[in-house]
Parts: C-alpha cells; structure tokens; sequence
C-alpha cells in the first residue's frame, strides 16, 4: 500500500513536471525566470509606485508579482499559460499573505485584455516581442508603461535604457523609433 502511495506521488510530480516545462514550450516560451535583482531595476525603472497595476506576461514562478506587491506596494497579475505554474503562483500568493494583491489568470497573453495594467512585464525572446507588439500596442491605455527584458520592440524608441541589464521601458502609445533613436538622444 505504501509503496503505491509513493508510485502515484511520483507520477503525480512526474506528470506537474512534464506540464510545467511542455505548455509553455508549445507557445514558445522559454521558462527561464528573471534574477531578483533584475526585477528590482526593472521596476524601480519602469517607476512601479504603489496602487499601480502590474501585469506580467508570462508570469512563471511569480517571482515578478511577488516583487511587486511585497516591495512596491502594487497590485499584480500574473498571466500564465502554464496551469502548474498558475497553481505555484496562486499558493506563494497566499502564503506570503498577498492573496489580496496578486491575481492570476490562466491564458494566453497574446490574446488577453491589458487596458487595466498600468505597468506591464514581459521577459520574451526577440520573436515573441515581434509577435506581441501590435496587441500590447492596441491594448495598453495611454501613459502606461511597459517594460522589457533582454529583448527590445525595434519599431519603439524605448523611454529609459539600462544597458548593463538589458532593461526596455516604453511609454504609451509607443513613439516612433529604436533603440539607435533613443541613444542618439541621450548621448552625453
């Protein structure tokens, strides 16, 4: 009997293991979580202040959402493709007490309403920034922010650049340009 408790434990963790790398893979995502400090920059650059909406894109681990309640004071939400990942983010949530504060919604970002976010994360591949900047475009309400990870939209002259840590931010709507526009800019 007990054996077989720990046959169905593991397959149980076998299968959660499978979804959480599969579902994402399938939409092309790679799961590859954002360092603490990291965020941090991101969101002290992107000036997340408290009350504000975060959204994240691709939400993973919930590492952002944390971050951004518990450090910034805002309110977050999570999207995620990945239902174990949902599952995981829903549980930190709770137990860190910010129930309140994070939400997540199990769907596809491409396809999901941001006109509440005041704040959107995202940390994708070049490909999936070229996929997502017409709807991030269309959805986002004027004087949002976005900011992004190690890939830029190269049709958007970003507001602020980090340059150590790859970090994007752009204002809505997007104003015409590149990066090379943004630079020429701010050469000192």
């Amino acid at each position: 009997m007990i054996v077989l408790f720990f046959y169905a434990l593991f397959l149980m963790m076998f299968l959660a293991g499978l979804l959480w790398i599969l579902i994402p893979a399938f939409y092309g995502l790679p799961s590859i979580p954002t360092k603490p400090e990291r965020i941090r920059k991101a969101l002290k650059l992107v000036n997340l202040q408290p009350d504000e909406v975060l959204y994240d894109l691709g939400a993973g681990n919930g590492r952002v959402l944390l971050i951004a309640a518990r450090e910034f004071g805002a309110r977050a939400v999570g999207i995620e493709v990945g239902p174990v990942q949902c599952a995981l983010i829903w549980l930190r949530a709770v137990a860190g007490g910010f129930g309140d504060r994070i939400k997540i919604r199990w769907e596809d970002y491409l396809k999901s309403d941001l006109s509440e976010a005041d704040v959107v994360f995202i940390y994708a591949t070049s490909k999936e920034v070229m996929k997502s900047a017409d709807h991030l475009k269309n959805q986002m309400k004027k004087g949002s922010r976005l900011v992004s990870i190690s890939a830029d939209f190269p049709a958007w002259e970003p507001s602020a650049f980090d340059d150590r840590d790859l970090i994007f931010v752009y204002e809505m709507p997007p104003k015409r340009g590149n990066l090379g526009t943004y630079m020429l800019k701010n050469a000192k």
